[in-house]
């Protein structure tokens, strides 16, 4: 099925600046994550469709490529393996082909002969996913990556034995042939070595020649203090194995934050909602506030509260990613109307209704404002 379009799936225009796509990317992101879509089974694919788009287009080299090419332009290195690795960056060709496909033969009389003999590994995504209180502290883990690594029976050359490729007969070492159709020369991948611009004679029997075998693998990655969704740790050399000797590509982990249940996160500030008494909302009082780290800050409650007062907790709050400094923590606070009256009860909220007239402003001046308005209607 042919893929949608970046711009299409992040719902903004191609001229979108780099603060509208994150605008737009956030906005998705909050919509389709998988914690608020358990009833539908197309959310986790649709958020990976949206981390994969904003991927591309927040980055000026590759959207200029996708501008320019579209899908194309990051084909031939989506070589992801099973597991929770995705897909890849164009490591092993993608716009670099298409580039040398338009401009090859202009750059020094032409292309260099067996270009593609050893060819980069591609990029590989893995998805880790972590609990604020984790990205609040930091954390050590070990993850397990599928993926090639280099074949150790050839050293990588895909040679039995580890003996050097030799140049390609049908091509010269070249990678492509050429051939003649009427006043038009024609170019296209040598058949017989796929445009590697070298065979193996004898190719290894653990690796079949490709000089790279699939073998899962473990690694210890650093989650640094403050990371928040969409942050991209980039560990160089930790993707596939190159073909046939090729430099390896970089594996990128791309950080999920858990929603908590009783914490709300934006940026480095943390919202808290704590719901208190109608009697602790008039007459004021102290409560103990829960912090990220576990521990109780006491909070002073004034007299005559309303819902939807906030409190702050300087430094409170989370780590920043980048740099010093630590955000807040905000209390806002829910009057609660009791449930479940006695009759006493009802009686004794009857007897404080009568005495609480003039203890309403706030009613009372809407109110009056109602009864202009009406009166101004009825004139």
């Amino acid at each position: 099925m042919a893929k949608r379009c970046y711009y299409e799936i992040l719902g903004a225009d191609k001229s979108a600046s780099v603060a509208e796509l994150k605008v737009a990317y956030r906005r998705k992101v909050k919509a389709l994550h998988p914690d608020q879509n358990r009833d539908n089974p197309n959310a986790e694919a649709q958020f990976k469709e949206v981390n994969e788009a904003y991927d591309i287009l927040k980055d000026p080299d590759k959207k200029a490529a996708y501008d320019r090419f579209g899908h194309a332009a990051f084909e031939g290195g989506t070589g992801a393996s099973a597991g929770q690795a995705g897909p890849g960056f164009g490591g092993g060709g993608g716009f670099s082909d298409i580039f040398d496909d338009l401009f090859g033969d202009f750059m020094g009389g032409g292309r260099r002969g067996g270009g593609q003999r050893a060819a980069r590994g591609n990029d590989l995504r893995y998805n880790l996913r972590v609990s604020l209180e984790e990205a609040y502290t930091g954390k050590q883990t070990e993850i397990s990556v599928p993926g090639s690594v280099s074949c150790e029976n050839c050293s990588g050359t895909g040679a039995d034995g580890g003996a050097e490729p030799e140049n390609c007969p049908t091509c010269a070492g070249m990678g492509k042939v050429r051939a003649q159709q009427g006043f038009f020369t024609v170019e296209r991948t040598c058949p017989s070595c796929h445009g590697r611009g070298q065979i193996i004679k004898n190719p290894c029997g653990s690796c079949a020649g490709a000089g790279r075998v699939q073998k899962d693998r473990s690694l210890s990655v650093n989650i640094p203090k403050g990371v928040e969704t969409g942050t991209r740790i980039r560990l160089t050399g930790e993707g596939e194995a190159g073909m046939r000797g090729g430099p390896a590509g970089d594996l990128y982990i791309f950080i999920e934050v858990q929603e908590h249940s009783i914490f709300q996160r934006d940026g480095v500030n943390l919202f808290c909602s704590i719901p208190i008494s109608m009697t602790t909302a008039a007459l004021g009082g102290e409560l103990e506030a829960p912090t990220i780290d576990g521990g109780r800050s006491k909070v002073r409650v004034p007299a005559g509260v309303q819902s939807g007062k906030q409190l702050r907790l300087r430094g409170k709050g989370m780590p920043a990613l980048r740099g010093s400094g630590v955000g807040d923590l905000y209390i806002e606070l829910e009057a609660e109307t009791p449930t479940n009256l006695t009759a006493r009860q009802k009686e004794l909220l009857r007897e404080f209704e009568a005495e609480s007239k003039d203890n309403n402003p706030a009613s009372h001046d809407f109110f009056s404002r109602v009864k202009s308005f009406w009166e101004g209607m009825t004139g």
